[in-house]
């Protein structure tokens, strides 16, 4: 078949594809299909909060051009055309702890079951810096690479790490050994983070360019923006802006273009779209290779990428579901790429012991999550294996423009520095929060065991909990606020706040938004109670009594609540009942006025959080 020939049959079948697009829809919204416009399948549409737009279906009409392979500029598809393939990504746990040797045992117990690199907290409250030794004996420096975190006191865990390598007698390849120190001044700058200062970090990545070790001493870490609220292109902007502050201080202190380059690497989230993580890792590459195109150094280009689970997306309430999201997040990086992964435990977001779980148990599920992708789904043996999805290849290189966008923006404020000075970066990211935190608040944007599915019934966490998720703006926060004031209510009362169900017509009727209402009200931590239909021809009262609530929901069909809605609503203010409301919109009830409308509606367009905080004011909680 010729290509024109080709071109044809993909036309006409993308043009049977909308006509079938336009008959569901137009089945769905009761019109025309004429009414739907020459393209339909644009009602289908979702924007990304870079303002990107995923269409439902992606084909040939989208291709782009295959970028060059791994290992080659602009490194899109991975920094190495030789990573082993039965290692694949490097799995790196975080440790902490202020007893060196408890940590080394840890670690050691770690690298037997499938850890290959590790990020050490050390210093202030942790691993003191002089005990760095005890916490690293018995680790193959040149088998395991080492990333730091020390805060203000980096340059004096440099030194330690520097002066047990210089010890040790055991390394036989010192160019294989691969340590980050992980200073971190300009963007430990945006969160509030201790750490050295810009002119420590640039005295540090040149003595670690003069060693024979493998050392970058300069860690990007755009999780803070992540953390913070940004989008995935916001973070990807901030932090090669925060990277090229970098390249310009170095080079500015007599560090060539290339070597300044080498001494950086990079730390993002990974999030649990595991799409947009796929791309975000594959755009990082592409925009951080054209800063080094720009000042001259292409071929340094490739800085390795640390990806993290994100803390945001980490939830208290059901946290069992979190184990779920770190798995897509770390597939998602890994796929995209990523050089090495970090999954936080499922627990994270919450105190020590809330779980009745060991912590040695989170890590290992943490731990075995990658090894589970690695081992036996064998996600490292191919080298960027999203390549060539349509919806790949263009999601990658749609962030990659909105990053450098952004990234633009703050150099035309005069850099990070002063872009950060300026409020710019945390404007712009509280804007981005402040979208996402509303299309949370109206379920737009799903939380599962959160704002949708929760389990009412599991345990109740202890009073100051969520202060141990302030490290990021997770996005279950404002529900598990709410959740936290009904735990309260329990604890006083021995009950949770509670609303009657109110069903009118048989179950095959209200079934629909009886479970609705009943799922939207456990988001909130209320109990509803459902005693089945009501009965318009009883007196209600003694039913109201047994509730114990002032507060009732209607639950029925549209049909049905234009037959009954207002005397049922009548029926349950004459039974004592203060508050009704209807599950479902206005417009049903028409103009009924006074008891015989309802106080509320509760449906899917409004404000969940404002509405089941103000349901809670009523209820007494």
């Amino acid at each position: 078949m010729s290509l024109a020939a080709e071109a044809e049959d993909a036309a006409r079948a993308y043009a049977q594809w909308q006509d079938a697009v336009a008959g569901v829809l137009a089945k769905s919204r009761r019109v025309d299909p004429a009414e739907l416009g020459p393209e339909p399948q644009r009602l289908l549409e979702t924007t990304t909060y870079d303002d990107v737009t995923v269409a439902p279906l992606y084909s040939r009409r989208d291709e782009r051009d295959e970028p060059p392979l791994p290992g080659e500029f602009p490194y899109v598809r991975g920094g190495s055309a030789t990573r082993d393939v039965n290692t694949g990504w490097l799995v790196n746990v975080r440790f902490t702890g202020t007893d060196a040797a408890a940590v080394n045992e840890r670690i050691l117990d770690a690298l037997n079951n499938g850890v290959s690199a590790l990020w050490l907290e050390t210093g202030a409250g942790a691993v003191p810096v002089d005990t760095l030794a005890t916490a690293l004996n018995g680790v193959l420096l040149d088998l395991a690479p080492v990333t730091l975190d020390a805060g203000a006191d980096t340059v004096a865990a440099a030194t330690a790490l520097y002066a047990l390598l210089d010890a040790r007698t055991d390394v036989q390849d010192c160019a294989a050994v691969r340590l980050a120190l992980g200073a971190a001044p300009l963007t430990s700058a945006f969160s509030g983070r201790a750490d050295v200062t810009l002119a420590d970090a640039t005295e540090l990545a040149r003595t670690a360019g003069e060693r024979t070790e493998t050392v970058r001493a300069i860690t990007v870490d755009g999780t803070v923006f992540h953390n913070a609220g940004s989008s995935d292109a916001e973070e990807l902007g901030a932090a090669i802006a925060a990277g090229i502050e970098y390249v310009r201080e170095l080079v500015a202190a007599g560090i060539p273009a290339a070597a300044a380059l080498a001494q950086l690497e990079f730390r993002l989230a990974a999030t649990d779209d595991q799409f947009q993580t796929i791309a975000k890792f594959r755009a990082g590459r592409q925009v951080w290779a054209r800063i080094a195109q720009v000042v001259g150094a292409p071929e340094a280009g490739n800085a390795p990428q640390h990806a993290v689970t994100s803390a945001a997306m980490m939830a208290q309430r059901d946290p069992w579901v979190n184990m779920l999201r770190t798995t897509l997040a770390a597939f998602g990086a890994g796929v995209g790429g990523a050089d090495a992964v970090t999954v936080l435990p499922f627990d994270a977001a919450l105190p020590a012991g809330v779980l009745d779980v060991s912590e040695s148990f989170s890590a290992r599920i943490a731990r075995n999550t990658q090894l589970l992708l690695l081992e036996e789904s064998n996600l490292g043996r191919v080298l960027d294996p999203a390549a060539g999805s349509w919806y790949v290849e263009e999601l990658t290189a749609k962030i990659a423009e909105k990053a450098w966008s952004f990234f633009q923006e703050i150099e035309a404020a005069g850099g990070y520095r002063a872009a950060l000075d300026a409020g710019l970066i945390a404007e712009r990211i509280a804007a981005t929060r402040a979208r996402r935190e509303t299309d949370i608040a109206h379920r737009k944007f799903s939380v599962t065991g959160v704002n949708e599915f929760p389990n009412l019934a599991e345990k109740p966490l202890p009073a100051g909990a969520a202060e141990a998720g302030e490290i990021a703006a997770r996005y279950a926060a404002p529900f598990e606020a709410l959740r936290d004031r009904s735990d309260a209510h329990l604890s006083a009362h021995g009950a949770r706040p509670r609303v009657l169900l109110a069903p009118l017509g048989p179950i095959a009727e209200h079934n629909v938004r009886a479970t609705f209402a009943t799922n939207l009200l456990a988001a909130g931590g209320i109990e509803a109670i459902n005693p089945g239909p009501l009965d318009l021809g009883s007196d209600l009262s003694g039913l109201v009594g047994e509730t114990g609530t002032g507060v009732a929901v209607l639950c029925g069909t549209d049909t049905r609540y234009g037959e009954e809605a207002a005397t049922a609503t009548a029926a349950l203010r004459a039974a004592g009942i203060s508050t009704v409301l209807l599950a479902g919109p206005e417009k049903v009830v028409g103009d009924a006025q006074g008891d015989s409308r309802p106080d509320g509606f509760l449906n899917a367009r409004i404000d969940a959080v404002a509405a089941l905080s103000d349901l809670l004011n009523t209820l007494g909680a």
